[in-house]
């Protein structure tokens, strides 16, 4: 105890009226120190629980708005879809930071929010396009620079309001510092002035009350240099004890929000953690076991369950279910029964997480659970419910509603089992924002496994279609061997003689055989490229003379039509490791379209050529040409150009694909150049042997 001054007592009372001055001047101190630590405790409370939460969810804001700008870039770069649910969830999140800060920020700082709201709004009006653009358009390139343009000046206006509030910070932080400062100066220079009055009277009193204002003083300082962990005593007369204490209030406080915030920062960053893991699986069971897992370890629940609704029932049951002891539930297992689908959509409908901190209490009265959604919270959950969750021993409770868009999904259910383990604001909040990425992944799992499973379906279709072209096919053709035989034996000159117009008959017969057998023969090639089955057997093979002979077997039916067949063959052989069969099938069905897709008195060239070490075989026309919009389908199956089927030219749309599939497997490529009306060439380019175009003939 100080000398001359008894615990508890107040200045006044120590003091006789020959101390008038010193007492007014130690009052002076005591109210001076008690306004600076008030001055001192609203500036860092405005720190703290204004300027700081605004300017952090300033930055949130702008993070979100970043990640949805990028994910809707990716989507348009990439055609991955997959990203527009990261932008959706993006989309949400920003507007509810910036109502969030909206409600806390005053001046300057609202209507910087709400210039960065229009801003953002007219950006997610431009996004919203994108997302429905087609990658690689112009309308989409014209919307991501239109977007660009308006996320840049959604951006600056946010930086902007992030260095006015980190120069307000600064700025409180000095005035709070000269406020101490100042009272540190003012006290001390007042306890002298009283000392140096008093101290003919009481040296000791005086000693007494300077020594406790020193160490508050000295906390304040040590508190403002960022020593968090530093309190005053509280000793002396009660003015400093009060003083003291004010100051350590404020440093508890401060204590206490920082904590929090660090809490966040943890929680949040498990957040994100556990929403990638979430939104990396595209399956719906890897996609469940993700999230109920994740959200349990993440929030420390001792058990999760998801709920997930099924289609046309009338009951959502548990999907998935995990505890600390076990891990993840075997399937079978269901340690909640499920609840009625209008409770999901009602608790949906509210968009907000149902926690009851005391549910023994409200088990026992076996009345309605307070603020359940649904019938719930009017006659509380069944008996066999209840009976569930006292089985489980749980204390509290936390139910987050998941779905997408205004369809609901089900719920995520987080339960405790220790009462001095209450579910807390902060660890609600991030379970909200943890529920809200697992509805947009749990609705693309299901839409990838119904695509899934119709791509199967499609499979065994196509898969069918092809056993049944390759059947027929095999079944056409001894028939039409026969055909093709008697028809010869009936042209011959030892049969006997036929009439002019038998012999056209014939004739007619004969020509519409062939290509029937051409055609048998395309359906086959094209099912045994189907089937994996295609190959060449390679040999050396001269291109030049397969180029000539082929021309020469062409040229009658285009003499036929007036068309000029023209080829041009470098001096010396093409030795090609080839299959001779197959390019001879690529020249003729190259060579027989542009017959039949050219006009009377049309030309035809053919042309092969040296350069490098690969040979260029080129097959020109002067016919129709095709239309620019649908080159890249040429060689699908089955495919015909417009101008052609307007035309009512003949055709199956299968020799294209055979050349094409004939070139790739001899390591080469095709390449078309058109011009409607103009005329067409078909180039392969082909690979040539080491020795290819110096070997002899």
């Amino acid at each position: 105890m100080l000398p001359g001054v008894r615990a508890g007592d107040r200045v006044v009372r120590q003091l006789t009226a020959a101390f008038g001055l010193l007492i007014t001047l130690l009052l002076l101190v005591g109210a001076g120190s008690l306004a600076t630590a008030r001055m001192v405790d609203g500036l860092q409370s405005k720190i703290i629980t204004q300027v700081q939460p605004v300017n952090r969810d300033n930055i949130r804001v702008r993070d979100q708005a970043t990640a949805m700008h990028r994910a809707v870039r990716t989507y348009l770069l990439t055609g991955d879809r997959a990203a527009l649910g990261v932008y959706g969830q993006m989309h949400d999140e920003s507007f509810t930071t910036l109502a969030a800060a909206r409600r806390i920020a005053t001046g300057t700082a609202q209507r910087n929010l709400e210039t960065q709201e229009r801003q953002l709004r007219e950006y997610t009006e431009i996004a919203d396009q994108q997302a429905q653009a087609t990658p690689g358009t112009a309308d989409a390139r014209r919307l991501t620079a239109e977007a660009a343009r308006r996320f840049t000046a959604f951006d600056a206006t946010s930086k902007q309001l992030e260095a006015q509030l980190n120069a307000e910070i600064r700025r409180l932080e000095r005035q709070a510092q000269t406020f101490l400062d100042g009272g540190t100066v003012a006290i001390g220079v007042l306890l002298t002035l009283g000392g140096a009055l008093a101290l003919f009277a009481a040296v000791h009193t005086t000693r007494a009350l300077t020594r406790p204002l020193q160490t508050t003083v000295q906390t304040l300082g040590r508190l403002a240099s960022g020593e968090h962990s530093a309190r005053a005593r509280e000793e002396g007369p009660q003015e400093i004890k009060a003083v003291a204490r004010s100051v350590n209030e404020l440093a508890d406080e401060s204590d206490r929000l920082r904590g929090i915030e660090q809490e966040r920062a943890r929680l949040a960053e498990l957040a994100r953690v556990v929403g990638f893991r979430i939104r990396e699986h595209l399956d719906l069971e890897q996609v469940l076991d993700a999230a109920c897992a994740g959200i349990g370890e993440a929030l420390e629940a001792d058990h999760a369950f998801v709920f997930l609704t099924e289609e046309d029932s009338p009951h959502v049951g548990v999907a998935r279910a995990w505890n600390t002891d076990r891990g993840l539930l075997p399937p079978q297992e269901e340690p909640i029964p499920s609840v009625p689908i209008e409770v999901v959509r009602d608790h949906y409908r509210r968009g907000t997480a149902w926690c009851l901190n005391d549910l023994p209490t409200a088990l026992a009265e076996g009345a309605a659970l307070p603020g359940a959604p649904g019938p719930y919270g009017k006659s509380g959950p069944p008996p066999k419910a209840r009976a569930a969750l006292r089985r489980l021993e749980l204390v509290s409770a936390l139910v987050v509603p998941v779905g997408v868009g205004e369809q609901p999904l089900g719920a995520v259910f987080l339960g405790r089992t220790r009462p001095d383990r209450p579910w807390r604001p902060v660890e609600i909040d991030i379970a909200e924002s943890m529920a809200a990425g697992v509805g947009p992944s749990l609705h693309t799992a299901r839409l990838y496994k119904k695509e899934t499973h119709l791509v199967q379906e499609l499979r065994a279709l196509d898969q069918a279609k092809s056993d049944f072209l390759s059947t027929v096919s095999h079944e056409l053709r001894t028939p039409l061997t026969s055909i093709v035989g008697y028809v010869e034996l009936l042209t011959d000159d030892d049969t006997a003689a036929l009439t002019p117009q038998q012999r056209r008959m014939l004739e007619v017969v004969d020509r519409n055989a062939h290509r029937l057998r051409a055609l048998i023969e395309d359906l086959l090639t094209l099912s045994r490229i189907e089937a994996g089955t295609f190959r060449s057997a390679r040999a050396q093979i001269d291109l030049c003379r397969l180029l000539v002979s082929a021309a020469d077997a062409i040229r009658p039916s285009a003499e036929a039509a007036s068309i000029t067949v023209e080829t041009s063959c470098p001096s010396r052989p093409v030795i090609l490791e080839a299959d001779s069969d197959q390019l001879d099938q690529v020249l003729m069905n190259l060579l027989s379209n542009a017959v039949k897709f050219t006009p009377r008195g049309g030309k035809i060239a053919v042309r092969a050529e040296v350069r490098g070490d690969e040979v260029i075989l080129s097959v020109s026309d002067t016919g129709i040409g095709i239309p620019a919009a649908e080159r890249d389908r040429l060689f699908q199956r089955f495919f015909r150009a417009s101008n052609a089927t307007e035309a009512a030219i003949p055709g199956t749309g299968l020799g294209l694909t055979i050349v094409g599939t004939i070139v790739a497997n001899h390591g080469g490529v095709m390449e078309v150049q058109s011009e409607e009306g103009r005329g067409t060439t078909f180039i392969a380019r082909l690979p040539v042997t080491a020795s290819g175009a110096a070997s002899p003939p």
